[in-house]
């Protein structure tokens, strides 16, 4: 066995002793840990299956040639525009957004739309900013949406050209 498997299981074996000692001895704190636990593990066990099976048919059905036009080198600006549209429409946040990142660079897209897409995957969800805008109002939304989106595409930008820049290639799974 590695190491890091090692240090895995001691790691959560020590997680699931510390939930089982917390639960026998009554102590409130572990009981809260385990219940956030098991409502996390509920919740993403309700998104996940449902967002693998769509990222699943667009790996399927989104030609490569249809990815590299809209979010590749030659796309321009209009690249990052798609990756805001494509990343205010994710359900399920950062954990359906990587893999769907991950999908989007397989098919050739550049790193700086891909960083776009992550970046506004967390600040641009339409979900979200309703429900922001109705206990924040709307010119709160607003505003924060014209301040975090320039950030978001101009650091993505800056760091998509400094790592191209490098020659870098994320490991590829397939």
């Amino acid at each position: 066995m590695k190491r890091n498997d090692i240090i895995r299981i001691v790691g959560l074996s020590g997680y699931a002793l510390f939930l089982v000692l917390s639960l026998a001895l009554g102590f409130d704190p572990g009981k809260e840990i385990g219940r956030n636990f098991l409502s996390f593990s509920l919740a993403m066990l309700k998104i996940l299956p449902g967002a693998f099976i769509l990222i699943g048919l667009f790996e399927v059905w989104v030609k490569r040639e249809t990815i590299e036009k809209h979010f590749g080198e030659k796309s321009g600006i209009r690249g990052y525009v798609w990756a805001i549209l494509l990343s205010s429409t994710t359900v399920g946040g950062i954990y359906v957004a990587f893999p769907i990142a991950y999908s989007l660079y397989c098919k050739g897209a550049r790193l700086g739309v891909i960083f776009t897409y992550l970046g506004a995957a967390a600040i641009c969800r339409v979900p979200m900013t309703i429900f922001e805008a109705s206990f924040l109002g709307i010119k709160f939304s607003a505003i924060r949406l014209l301040v975090s989106i320039p950030l978001v595409v101009g650091t993505s930008m800056l760091l998509g050209s400094y790592l191209a820049k490098r020659n870098y290639k994320l490991a590829a799974g397939r």
